[in-house]
């Protein structure tokens, strides 16, 4: 079995004026190969009247991924790109060689004064893909199937688990799932050797080589075995994150994740200039 390398707590940030738990980057690591960010947003209940929008902004180089756990999230962008999201879906935008979007809860869900719960990833591109034309993937949880282990049920997302194939389509190669796990379940999940590996608990707790992961907190794993163990003492919900690292330089500044701070000060130039797009 893999051992812990660390626990990381998150730490509480803000985008737009509201409060999310961040754990990547946060306590001291900078990134877990391929994964840069995760945002934590909820769960919350929305406010009658109060729009919960993140307005018009860009990206470049990487691929954001929001998992909505809870509500109903709608998104527009530069490329066209346009989805209605419900509970159990996940959207995978690849930004490439840049996008503008918007998303936040649909006004329906607003109106209806409904809890929203979701996840943001960012997951890096290697150099051959950071200008890649930007595509979307609307992943409705009908497509997304189950595996199941000891009272746990993973919904894989993207990757393969042990024979059952993620619709997401990436980059590198990557296992990523939703885990819900009952009380006082056992798992041992198989992770290739190659892949860095984490688990962020986004409710109740875990415990894996003896010790305690609360909510909101990421497990970050050795690479020195073929399989993580989890136990379940409660109820519990997760995010399971493994995939091959990308041995290449990182240069970043707010929305722009490329490879040296020339190419981060062009996508700024050209963000400016209006060469990266603008939501019709």
């Amino acid at each position: 079995m893999r051992t812990l390398r660390k626990i990381i707590s998150s730490h509480v940030a803000e985008v737009q004026g509201t409060p999310i738990s961040r754990a990547l980057p946060s306590d001291g690591v900078r990134q877990i190969s391929p994964f840069l960010l995760l945002d934590h947003l909820g769960p919350m209940t929305l406010v009658p009247g109060r729009p919960f929008v993140v307005e018009d902004h860009p990206h470049r180089g990487f691929e954001p991924v929001t998992f909505l756990f809870e509500g109903g999230n709608e998104h527009r962008d530069s490329a066209g790109g346009y989805g209605l999201l419900d509970s159990g879906d996940v959207q995978w935008m690849t930004a490439g060689s840049g996008v503008v979007h918007r998303e936040g809860a649909r006004k329906d869900y607003v109106d209806r004064g409904e809890r929203f719960h979701a996840v943001q990833l960012w997951v890096n591109l290697p150099k051959a893909y950071k200008m890649t034309r930007p595509k979307y993937q609307d992943i409705k949880a009908k497509s997304i199937l189950v595996w199941e282990q000891d009272g746990a049920r993973l919904r894989v997302v993207a990757g393969k688990l042990e024979g059952v194939p993620g619709p997401a389509s990436t980059f590198t190669p990557m296992l990523v799932a939703h885990g819900k796990a009952r009380s006082q379940s056992s798992i041992e999940i198989p992770i290739p050797e190659s892949y860095n590996a984490a688990v962020y608990v986004t409710q109740g707790s875990l415990r894996s080589n003896g010790q305690l992961i609360d909510a909101r907190r990421l497990a970050w794993f050795d690479n020195n075995g073929p399989s993580i163990q989890l136990f379940s003492p409660v109820e519990s919900e997760f995010l399971l994150l493994s995939g091959e690292a990308i041995d290449e330089p990182l240069a970043t500044r707010g929305p722009f994740v490329m490879n040296t701070p020339e190419e981060v000060e062009q996508a700024i130039e050209d963000y400016r200039a209006g060469r990266i797009g603008v939501i019709s």
